[in-house]
């Protein structure tokens, strides 16, 4: 009997939890009864009920509920990434908590693989989220496909399903902060689309600030694009040229007009300003590049283990209490096959 994975991330979720392994154990009992499957929650030090709750489940439902327990928030794409790698199915389906991601679409995603496609990917068609957010996000869209080399995806949030021959790609990148969507669209195999209108939140409220989103997509462009490192380079030979302009400009209507001509302080402390302006703007895009660097460069753990229920313990590491796995060495410790079932 083929294996199906479905690792949820989840941070405050306790409203949502519960019926989602509830919905999911009844699409594999009525809809999909000939697969097993395998419902892993990997939680981000959540202040809620939710780690109680993900108790319950795991006892309540040994064979097919699992619980990764982190020492602290580790971000949502870490623990995302790093629960992809400790899945045991043939394949496994990447979902949020919060009903966002249709936990029916489970279906097809599965009929999809059966059909032969290793990437079965759910993209929105549509969103009920606000006005200003839907803008944003079509914004960023439209940036990252004209400053990167590949092909990205548009209106894809990382929902679906992947065979196990990705995930170890996904394995082998050894990257700490690894940006899913982006080695989706560059490593991955040729996917079937399936198209959805994202519906609300069932419960609780998103922990996805602007500033979690910003950093989200800093990640995907510094990973993928040199436009912003080069700029600075087309900026600056821009400025020097008006600069340059400006100073014959000056010139000549000062030939021409004698001492008549006052142009004042306010061309200099204009084009002072505007230059310093970009100077930030250029920096804070080069810090934004050293960064990730530095994060990669300390090969630091995906996330921390505080506790993991109902999963083997990690290779060399006794009793609850797990130590993540840096990403340079995790290919056989963090869900290889010394980890399987």
């Amino acid at each position: 009997m083929k294996k199906v994975s479905v690792v949820v991330a989840c941070y405050n979720e306790e409203g949502n939890v519960e019926p989602l392994a509830r919905e999911i154990a009844r699409i594999f009992r009525e809809e999909l009864p000939g697969y097993g499957y395998e419902l892993l929650f990997i939680d981000n030090d959540s202040k809620d009920r939710t780690r109680e709750i993900l108790r319950g489940l795991c006892r309540e439902d040994p064979e097919h509920v699992a619980a990764i327990f982190n020492t602290r928030n580790m971000g949502s794409i870490r623990s995302s990434v790093y629960g992809l790698l400790q899945a045991t199915g043939d394949c496994v389906v990447k979902m949020s908590a919060d009903f966002q991601d249709p936990p029916e679409m489970l279906v097809d995603f599965v009929r999809a693989w059966e059909d032969g496609y290793r990437m079965v990917l759910a993209i929105k068609e549509g969103t009920k989220e606000k006005r200003i957010m839907r803008f944003t996000r079509k914004l960023y869209y439209a940036l990252i496909k004209k400053t990167t080399e590949i092909k990205h995806i548009d209106h894809f949030v990382g929902y679906g399903l992947y065979d196990r021959s990705f995930i170890e790609v996904v394995r082998e990148t050894a990257d700490p902060i690894l940006y899913f969507r982006g080695i989706v669209a560059e490593l991955g195999y040729t996917y079937k689309p399936v198209y959805y209108v994202q519906p609300e939140r069932k419960s609780g409220k998103s922990s996805f600030n602007f500033y979690r989103l910003y950093d989200y997509a800093m990640l995907g462009i510094t990973s993928y694009s040199k436009v912003p490192l080069r700029a600075p380079v087309f900026i600056g030979g821009f400025g020097a040229g008006l600069t340059v302009l400006a100073a014959l400009v000056t010139l000549i209507l000062r030939l021409a007009l004698g001492s008549s001509f006052h142009p004042g302080t306010f061309l200099i402390i204009n084009t002072i300003l505007f230059m310093g302006f970009v100077q930030l703007i250029c920096l804070g895009l080069i810090g934004e590049y050293l960064i990730n660097m530095n994060i990669r460069i300390l090969d630091r753990p995906l996330v921390v283990e505080e506790e993991r229920i109902n999963l083997p313990a990690l290779p060399g590491v006794s009793g609850n209490g797990q130590t993540g796995v840096p990403a340079a060495e995790r290919g056989d410790a963090a869900g290889g096959k010394e980890t399987e079932r």
